[in-house]
């Protein structure tokens, strides 16, 4: 009884002891486990961080390395084959090369030195005393619980069983408890060992892993690589010194072009005597304001960079690269125009009149080229291989077209030297009789011009065509109509110029003084609208149809067409002259004028093909028609002959029944009585009295 009593009172002092003090050592041990932590984790990251750095030093110092090898490859625009400066850069690859080897070493050796004692360290002790200090936290939940289950025994109500049960799980809970205390400070105890290795191995690796590397450095940069390295930062040195003297005469060339160039600065043109205006540019590009509008008649001007490139007018704004397009300059038309807040202001207006761009130029003479350069563009001067050249002479051409010339003699003595010096002319000499005209021979003076497509001048075609448009027929513009079997169909795309009456329809020279009156009637009057249509060349007609509602506008009987060509310089103007239907003196010519798209060459050459087919066609069918009429002659003929043979026939079989019937037919019987004839034989007599009646009729 008193080693029980004893042995209460030893554990009593135990259980004091140990909520009185463990109880507040266990909180200075986990205070300081929480500390550790917390810096071991930012020691962890400081080290992550060099490591990553290394790793990114050693993928960049490659990197550099395989770049400076590819040098060769290269192929710059002003580089050349510089030698020298190849084999330097191949010589700093192999030592930026082996300097990448030796950081890739310093890589793994602080992979290996650095990281892999911390992350052991933060990743399996540091956790495994976490997950003690919670399985210590359970087991002392479930101990409380097991007492307290074990307090509220009843005292009247006493069961084995229960306190039993009771008793069972105080044992169960507390030895739990007490394990798992055990462990959970011994480890406590071990970590602040653990933490003294923890904090000097990594610092231990990551010192020989960069002694190491230095190492290995100045063995592989040795004396030879001092040397060369001396030698080309002598060669930096010359190259700086070259540069400055470069720039150096830069500048004094760029004082003398300023001093040079100082009159240029102004944007009027101090003397224009002494800077004419060139009006044979093909191509012209500088600074312009383009007016925007804003409103229903407000307006804005911007400046932006606008230059020409073939056919295009293109425009570059200061934060562009490339340009962009403005407007289309083929077929266009150009002229300098009045504005009420602006001065040297042109108008640029598109083919089909739906575009118009207004522009302004800084001076008068850059004004007038910019006209004349977009001018000689919208007739595609451009494509000529002496393009300015063409220029000169089409604009020595359209000033001789507005200025009135007495007579042709004139004229082609004054045009003669021009094509003489051209190389790309293919106009021909002026025949004599064309010499010897005047120009009211070919065109009667005072004649009206139309501007728009009409009907043709004969009452028999427009009387077609009116009926043709009350019926509302439509054109195939490829000829597929079941009606026409034409073997030739050739559709190209025309804008109506203007047609006028002529003299001379057969004249060589009719159609190009049609072309040079109309084109200056245009010009002076400023008509630039034009109908474009759709031209079919069958060999029966040429047909105008209305590109939109495939309607034939007009129906030139190709038998009608007397002659076609295009112009001499402007290949894609084209005209034929029409001989209207009516007697020698009564017929009227017309001279239509057309613009193509493709060259008016191939519409005349087609033009002509046709003229060819419809003419070998009505050959072949005048050789028919006469084939039929003498193969109805012979069978004439021969009916005649058989009708002939049968006369002859039935005049032969009348002569031999008179010859029957002039013997007694019925001679008398030896007893004096007369014989009876037969039926036959009546019937025979009968027949020959008919034929002989009607023999005597014939004769």
């Amino acid at each position: 009884m008193r080693f029980v009593q004893h042995s209460n009172r030893k554990m009593s002092f135990l259980r004091l002891f140990f909520c009185m003090q463990t109880r507040s050592l266990l909180g200075v041990f986990e205070e300081d486990t929480a500390a550790i932590s917390n810096y071991c984790t930012q020691l962890y990251q400081a080290m992550q961080r060099i490591y990553d750095a290394q790793n990114e030093l050693s993928a960049a110092t490659h990197l550099t390395s395989r770049l400076l090898k590819e040098y060769d490859k290269q192929r710059f625009p002003l580089g050349g084959d510089d030698e020298v400066m190849s084999s330097t850069l191949q010589q700093f690859a192999k030592v930026i090369d082996e300097l990448s080897s030796c950081h890739a070493v310093l890589s793994t050796q602080l992979a290996d030195a650095m990281m892999f004692p911390i992350t052991q360290f933060k990743e399996r002790d540091l956790k495994e005393l976490l997950t003690l200090k919670e399985v210590f936290q359970i087991s002392s939940d479930d101990h409380d619980t097991a007492i307290n289950r074990y307090s509220r025994l009843s005292k009247r109500r006493d069961n084995d069983k229960v306190r039993a049960e009771a008793v069972e799980d105080v044992y169960t809970s507390r030895k739990k408890q007490h394990q798992t205390m055990m462990h959970y400070f011994c480890s406590l105890n071990t970590l602040q060992y653990k933490k003294k290795t923890a904090l000097l191995e990594p610092l231990l690796g990551y010192m020989q892993a960069q002694i190491s590397f230095f190492k290995l450095g100045s063995e592989n940069l040795s004396q030879q690589w001092e040397e060369f390295l001396g030698t080309i930062g002598t060669s930096v040195q010359n190259v700086r010194r070259e540069m400055e003297e470069e720039v150096g005469q830069m500048q004094q060339t760029i004082q003398q072009m300023e001093r040079s160039c100082d009159p240029l600065y102004a944007p009027c043109d101090p003397d224009p005597a002494h800077s004419p205006v060139c009006r044979n540019l093909t191509r012209k590009q500088g600074y312009l304001y383009i007016r925007n509008k804003t409103g229903l008649v407000s307006s804005s001007w911007e400046r932006q960079y606008f230059f020409t490139q073939g056919g295009n007018l293109m425009q570059q704004g200061r934060a562009e690269v490339a340009g962009g397009l403005v407007t289309d300059l083929d077929n266009c038309s150009v002229m300098a125009v009045d504005s009420d807040d602006r001065r040297f202001c042109f108008q640029v207006t598109s083919f089909d009149g739906k575009k118009v761009v207004t522009l302004q130029a800084e001076s008068r003479r850059d004004c007038e080229e910019w006209i004349a350069t977009i001018n000689n563009i919208s007739k595609r001067i451009y494509l000529s291989e002496n393009a300015e050249e063409v220029a000169a002479r089409v604009n020595q051409t359209a000033l001789e077209a507005v200025t009135p010339s007495p007579s042709f003699q004139q004229r082609h003595e004054s045009m003669r030297p021009s094509r003489a010096s051209s190389i790309s002319s293919v106009g021909s000499e002026p025949s004599p009789a064309l010499s010897a005209l005047s120009f009211d021979a070919l065109v009667a003076p005072e004649t009206p011009i139309q501007f728009d497509i009409i009907s043709p001048v004969s009452e028999e075609n427009s009387g077609q065509n009116k009926a043709a448009a009350q019926a509302g027929r439509r054109s195939n513009p490829f000829g597929e109509s079941g009606q026409d079997d034409s073997i030739l169909h050739q559709l190209f795309i025309v804008r109506f110029l203007g047609s006028m009456e002529v003299r001379a329809a057969e004249s060589a020279d009719v159609i190009s003084e049609t072309m040079r009156q109309i084109l200056a009637a245009r010009a002076i009057h400023n008509i630039f609208r034009m109908t474009e249509s759709h031209l079919l060349v069958t060999c029966d007609c040429l047909k105008l149809i209305d590109p939109q509602t495939q309607v034939t506008r007009l129906r030139f009987p190709l038998c009608s067409v007397v002659q076609s060509s295009s112009h001499q310089d402007n290949k894609r103007l084209f005209g034929f002259v029409l001989q209207t239907a009516g007697g020698r003196e009564d017929s009227r010519a017309v001279c239509y004028i057309f613009e193509s798209n493709n060259d008016g060459e191939k519409i005349c050459d087609s033009i002509g093909l046709a003229k060819q087919i419809a003419f070998h066609s009505e050959i072949d069918r005048r050789a028919l028609e006469k084939r039929k009429e003498q193969h109805k002659a012979k069978e004439k003929q021969a009916e005649e002959l058989s009708k002939q043979k049968q006369i002859e026939k039935d005049l032969e079989e009348q002569s031999r029944l008179i010859a029957a019937s002039s013997r007694p037919a019925n001679p008398p019987a030896a007893d004096g009585q007369f014989l009876l004839l037969s039926s036959s034989q009546s019937e025979d007599s009968d027949v020959g009295e008919e034929g002989k009646k009607r023999g005597e009729s014939e004769a």
